[in-house]
């Protein structure tokens, strides 16, 4: 009988952590490994990505769309390089996810050996929590296990680094002597709240409160019914942060929506106007889209003691867990009779949403790309999946599309990386895979790392219950967040050279693939392609070509910002007075008389 190695040890403890998926590449500095994954019947199961750096993103995809540790592995040198930037994801969006990393064997380690790169100078930054290398069998326990609990209970990346040659060593468990540290897998649920003293503070500044605002993000998943009632007892009016866009449904007449420069002009309204501010499991980051100190006193929620305090000068800071504090503080509130404040916030939202309706229906060369998204929202199905990369389809993302209860959505949000929509959709997959996934892709993203992941879901598609994953393609031939931050920021023309990009039949490889694949060059066909990839027995493809001179308004935009932008254009060419036409149309839907907005 063949003695069990590290490596096979190291797969039945991940096994025994409840890890059913790893996202990677193979290569010779986890030959061990990959030679255990073919004697453990490929349990759990390997996920072979196009790179790295997507095998990352996968895993943070899978970890965000499951609830649970996300786990990568990468060959030495370049592979475990390639890691980086997926890692940083991770960490920045506060994911749990711990790496397996390869490196030469101990024998060769500080001979310049080839591949070899010393990875706890690499990793030190982004696996700050814990970063261990095993250089003995009786280690891999130990380090391990402290590598998953520590991911889970910092909500972030962990890396472990194994050698080559350790890998293929006998494994022996940890001894009963001295400098053995033996360990255990067990790990219970926890959930800290706030002393009593702090929650009475807390809940008399709420009391005094006659204009509050709510700033929920990704914290607040899983206390949607506690946001609720939270909201009814205040009269309050909720914001989103990015990452909490499925954090509670936009149905609810007061969720105004995601807050920011991608965000909507009620969020933008409420929080200028408010005297509160409640705070829920939110760190977002951009000041300047909270009331004006002084203005509001505000509390704070959040989990992690490190990240409370932060953003605006909260006079209650509550360290626990959302819904177990919003349980407890809802005990000492009292109920407001006032509702005008309330109905003030509903009615704003009714008139931007009326607003986001007219801005679809305008007139585009050749598709308006907020038509686009808008027209997918009402055939959204109720358990959908999406995912949104960066760059100008996140600002349609977070303004067209309504989140239902049940429906789950995420973006690489404090990194905004892009690339991250077709690998988190992949991951999603593989975490539900009875369940559709719809991943919103602009044509860069596209062409750095998407048109790859493609063939990943084609090698994948047959695994998964329900098929479907829709990769639909904002293909405007440029780069074209960055282009309008030029143009209102910079105040110049996009700089030709850096923002175009060449126009990539994207169906037609999705079609080379054995996928659907379909292009709309024609606004009248944006419903019924979505209509056909949503009912289809598989993967597919949309292209669609929008129009790169639609402007992504931010909804604190005034009409000397909108002249500004549009004076760049006097030193530009081209279509500059498509431009100007487009953002003109775009700026006026708010100015329209408010018939049928239910004000």
């Amino acid at each position: 009988m063949t003695k069990e190695t590290v490596a096979d040890q190291l797969l039945d403890r991940l096994r025994a952590w409840g890890v059913s998926h790893v996202f990677g590449y193979p290569g010779d500095g986890i030959n061990g490994l990959l030679g255990a994954w073919s004697r453990a019947g490929d349990d759990p199961q390997f996920i072979q990505a196009r790179h790295e750096e997507t095998a990352a993103l996968a895993a943070v995809g899978h970890a965000k769309f499951s609830g649970h540790v996300g786990v990568c592995t990468a060959t030495s040198g370049p592979g475990a390089i390639h890691l980086l930037n997926g890692l940083y994801d991770a960490k920045l969006d506060h994911v749990p996810l711990v790496a397996i990393v390869g490196q030469t064997d101990r024998s060769a380690m500080g001979g310049a050996y080839q591949q070899e790169v010393d990875l706890h100078a690499l990793f030190k930054d982004v696996a700050s929590d814990f970063l261990e290398t095993v250089t003995v069998p009786e280690q891999l326990p130990n380090v391990l296990d402290r590598a998953v609990r520590t991911a889970y209970a910092r909500r972030a990346p962990t890396a472990v680094i194994v050698p080559g040659d350790v890998q293929d060593l006998p494994y022996t468990p940890p001894r009963h002597s001295h400098k053995m540290v033996p360990s255990s897998l067990d790990s219970s649920g926890w959930n800290p709240v706030p002393d009593d003293e702090s929650l009475a503070r807390a809940a008399a500044l709420l009391d005094r409160g006659e204009r509050v605002a709510m700033l929920i993000g990704q914290g607040a998943a899983g206390a949607a019914r506690e946001v609720e009632e939270i909201a009814d007892v205040l009269g309050a009016g909720v914001a989103k942060a990015l990452l909490g866009k499925d954090a509670l449904s936009d149905e609810l007449p007061y969720v105004t929506g995601t807050i920011g420069l991608l965000g909507t002009r009620p969020s933008y309204e409420m929080m200028r106007d408010c005297d509160t501010l409640l705070t829920v499991g939110s760190n977002f980051p951009y000041s300047e889209f909270l009331p004006p100190y002084g203005q509001a006193r505000a509390v704070q929620i959040d989990i992690d003691p490190h990240l409370v305090g932060l953003r605006y000068p909260y006079e209650v800071n509550l360290v626990g867990d959302a819904a177990d504090t919003l349980r407890r503080l809802l005990r000492l509130l009292t109920r407001k009779q006032d509702r005008r404040w309330q109905e003030t916030v509903i009615a704003g939202n009714r008139r931007w949403k009326a607003v986001m309706a007219r801005r679809a229906a305008l007139s585009a060369d050749p598709v308006n790309p907020e038509h686009v998204a808008h027209a997918l929202d009402p055939l959204l199905p109720d358990d959908a999946m999406i995912t949104a990369d960066s760059g100008s389809v996140a600002n349609w993302y977070a303004r067209h599309l309504t989140m239902r209860r049940g429906m789950r959505g995420s973006l690489s949000g404090t990194l905004a990386s892009m690339g991250c929509a077709v690998p988190y959709a992949i991951g999603a997959k593989f975490a539900h895979p009875d369940r559709p996934a719809i991943a919103l892709v602009g044509d860069g993203a596209m062409q750095m790392n998407g048109l790859a992941e493609l063939v990943t879901v084609a090698k994948y598609a047959t695994e998964w219950t329900d098929p479907r994953l829709v990769v639909a393609v904002w293909n405007n031939g440029d780069l074209n967040q960055v282009s309008w931050e030029l143009r209102a920021l910079g105040g110049t023309p996009p700089f030709e050279p850096s923002q175009s990009l060449p126009d990539v039949p994207y169906a037609d490889f999705a079609r080379s693939l054995g996928m659907d694949g379909i292009r709309v060059v024609d606004p009248d066909h944006v419903e019924d392609a979505w209509r056909q990839a949503l009912s289809a027995d598989g993967p597919t493809v949309l292209d669609f070509r929008t129009d790169p001179d639609v402007p992504p308004i931010p909804p604190h935009s005034t009409w000397e910002q909108m002249e500004s932008t549009l004076a760049s254009l006097a030193h530009g060419g081209g279509r500059r007075g498509h431009v100007v036409a487009q953002g003109l149309k775009a700026k006026a839907q708010e100015l329209l008389p408010r018939h049928g907005d239910g004000d």
